[in-house]
């Protein structure tokens, strides 16, 4: 199954609470934080929510 590489490229100051969540859950905790995930559509759902503030990348 494909992986997707997600780095956060900027900070969740001033975004809103959901989307801190949002990033929590993903693994992502500070600007270069780099986390490797199943490709799912409930990843995808959550990338899609924060997707101006991170960088996705498909690795096998």
């Amino acid at each position: 199954m494909p992986r997707l590489k997600v780095t956060q490229k900027k900070s969740t100051i001033g975004g809103s609470p959901r989307q801190r969540e949002t990033m929590r859950s993903l693994g992502l905790k500070r600007i270069g934080d780099v986390v490797v995930k199943e490709d799912r559509p409930e990843i995808r759902g959550m990338v899609n929510t924060v997707s101006h503030l991170v960088q996705l990348e498909e690795v096998d």
